[in-house]
């Protein structure tokens, strides 16, 4: 580039340097660091290794007349600056869009604008090519003297400005860069993780289609069934040919912010889609609006950006979305363990006291007050303690993501309830009322001792019932059965010290409490027994779970109704807002008078859920959608969950290459 003739050189530092809105920061390591987008950091990076010193003060003598910002619609940023004699128009952009506006291009030899000939151009479109292809983002550098300000045959807008349109003629192309943004660390493995865990990984962007692809390719977004599409045509799409193309779609190319909110308006009301965008800047504000979680940038989103999100990722990182799905369903899973325990030890609870009270002769429950809160304190609090704390690990991303219209409480879970209260209520009232076949002769039920020493008994199995199941379901429900179980005994949990202290409190209990808890000590015999009755809780767990009734019980995704689509006119909203009651109305006569029930059930119940995470970025928005797909039978049914990403790409920094 030092070879080129001085003019040039001249021209193009004015450009990189005066044409930003990037800045010099602190330094960091001891080398200047440059803030703002990648794009503008890179190309004063490309001044730096070049040993342009003066680049601020090239910037700080320029006389600027007229500025306009970056524009997602334009593509371009330029500005006009008032130089010795003349005024020059400095403009950087999309390379296939300035090269469309160029009329002349730099002779290197010479220094001076020759014509831009078709030979010209089609040479420029393989260097663009050629560069998309290696992943480069190709950046078009141009500029236009012009001998007055305002110029001639240019009109004024009633603020007093030039349209930027206006000045788009007639430019000479200096250069086209390639700026190469290296992928981030782990981010291939992120988005296989995401894969695994049915989110399906989109890219939204407004680089090239083949720039976007080649990145694609890399990260393990684009897959040999994909489909690649730029911003114009997706949007100019019929309703019913996007409909089919957005489940293959993968990377939206040349893309505005107004294709991503089309995007994620569509993905949830066609396919009722979970939908999460990340963005950086102000434009895509409503896009994080319409998703159902916004995720924007920390480092390099604006303010606007940040308003409109949910949540604010503070390192601009990729894991960290897949770390945020991995604590989504840890949570998730914690509340069920919770409910079930909750639920199992309430209904046995209540139905024992009240079976015991009825049945007894002075109206009498089996369990005081005082235990009965003791029970509460086990259910609330160290029940909470022990099932809601468990860290999350990878093995959450190995499962499928459930339906946005999923019960909380699932079949399993009913299964797992009734079960464990059925086995639960009978072993207290066998012991109850068969006390001597099982702990042994000598407990007179007709002396205060006999019947003090039967309901400590009950008090006790029914306690380590409850502790069992707090064991069981962290074991057994929710994780690998041997494996966990064993790990369970070797790894310090918090559901271990909840285990442990629970036995040392029962102990102290049973025989130091009888004056509070109305407890009499047992013997070895019979702690043996409440103990050995209580650990059937975990085998009959595992029998209960190998029971299969969960297609007695399969879910329906409820029907919704048809929300309208962007731009869709009230016309068509209404006619799909009829036929979806005429359906509800009287969908049954007729699938029963006009075709088979298979064909009329598929065309009444809509398309299925495929759960999607969309993301955007600073150069390179992206969005990553949750898909998956299970069968049953000849049935196909999609689950979905809530969950780019931010911008899988280093930061730009000295090893970028322009």
């Amino acid at each position: 580039i030092k070879n080129l003739p001085e003019r040039i050189l001249n021209i193009l530092y004015k450009s990189i340097a005066i044409n930003t809105t990037a800045f010099e920061g602190e330094p960091k390591n001891g080398k200047i660091n440059f803030i703002g987008s990648k794009t503008e950091t890179a190309l004063l990076q490309l001044l730096l290794d070049l040993d342009v010193k003066n680049y601020k003060q090239l910037k700080g003598d320029a006389k600027i007349i007229q500025f306009y910002p970056f524009s997602s619609d334009r593509k371009a940023m330029g500005l006009v600056v008032q130089e010795d004699s003349y005024y020059r128009f400095y403009v950087k952009g999309a390379s296939e869009t300035l090269l469309q506006k160029s009329q002349a291009i730099i002779d290197t030899n010479s220094g001076n604008e020759t014509e831009l000939t078709d030979h010209d151009r089609d040479a420029i479109q393989q260097i663009i090519r050629y560069y998309a292809s290696r992943s480069l983002r190709t950046l078009a550098i141009a500029y236009r003297d012009l001998e007055q300000w305002p110029p001639d045959g240019v009109s004024l807008d009633p603020e007093g400005e030039i349209k930027f349109e206006d000045l788009m003629v007639n430019i000479t192309l200096l250069c086209i860069v390639g700026i190469e943004d290296p992928l981030r660390e782990g981010v291939r493995e992120a988005v296989a993780d995401c894969r695994n865990a049915g989110v399906k990984v989109r890219m939204v962007t407004g680089d090239n289609v083949l720039t976007a692809k080649s990145i694609a390719e890399q990260c393990g977004i684009y897959t040999a069934d994909g489909i690649v599409m730029e911003g114009p045509e997706f949007r100019n799409l019929t309703p019913d040919r996007m409909k089919k193309i957005l489940p293959k779609l993968q990377v939206l190319a040349r893309s505005s912010p107004e294709d991503k909110k089309i995007l994620v308006g569509k993905l949830k009301a066609e396919f009722n889609d979970i939908v999460a965008v990340t963005g950086d800047g102000t434009n895509d504000g409503p896009a994080l609006k319409t998703a159902d979680v916004g995720f924007s940038m920390g480092i390099s989103g604006t303010e606007a950006a940040k308003e409109a999100s949910s949540i604010i990722l503070m390192d601009d990182n990729f894991s960290s979305i897949v770390k945020a799905i991995m604590w989504g369903r840890c949570v998730n899973d914690a509340i069920k363990k919770f409910l079930q325990f909750q639920l199992t030890v309430n209904v046995t609870a209540v139905l024992l006291t009240f079976i015991s009270a009825v049945s007894s002769d002075e109206q009498r429950s089996v369990l005081t007050a005082v235990q009965l809160l003791w029970v509460n304190l086990i259910m609330d609090t160290f029940a909470a303690l022990a099932l809601a704390t468990d860290p999350p690990t990878p093995q959450l991303l190995k499962r499928k993501p459930e339906n946005r219209d999923a019960p909380l409480i699932t079949p399993q879970m009913w299964k797992m309830i009734i079960g464990q209260s059925i086995f639960q209520l009978a072993i207290t009232l066998i012991l109850f009322y068969a006390a001597d076949d099982i702990v042994g002769r000598g407990l007179d039920q007709n002396t205060e001792e006999g019947r003090s020493t039967l309901a400590t008994i009950v008090f006790n199995t029914f306690v380590m019932l409850q502790i069992f199941n707090e064991i069981k379901y962290v074991v057994f429900v929710f994780q690998k059965w041997v494996k966990q179980f064993f790990k369970f005994y070797l790894t310090p949990t918090p559901l271990i010290i909840v285990v442990e202290t629970l036995m040392k409190s029962q102990f102290l209990i049973i025989h130091f409490g009888g004056s509070a808890f109305q407890t009499t000590p047992l013997n070895f015999i019979q702690w043996l027994t409440c103990i050995g009755l209580g650990a059937l809780s975990l085998l009959v767990g595992v029998v209960i779970r190998l029971i299969p009734i969960e297609k007695l019980f399969s879910y329906k995704q409820p029907r919704r109704a048809p929300t309208p689509s962007p731009g869709e006119s009230a016309v068509t909203s209404w006619q799909k807002q009829l036929k979806f009651f005429k359906a509800l109305r009287g969908g049954g006569r007729f699938r029963s008078h006009f075709g088979p029930v298979a064909k009329n059930q598929q065309a009444f119940a809509g398309v299925a859920v495929v759960p999607s995470l969309m993301v955007s970025a600073v150069g390179v928005p992206l969005s990553i959608q949750n898909e998956s797909q299970e069968k049953d039978n000849s049935k196909v049914s999609q689950r979905s969950i809530p969950g780019p990403i931010p911008s899988p790409r280093e930061e730009i920094d000295e090893s970028d290459k322009s």
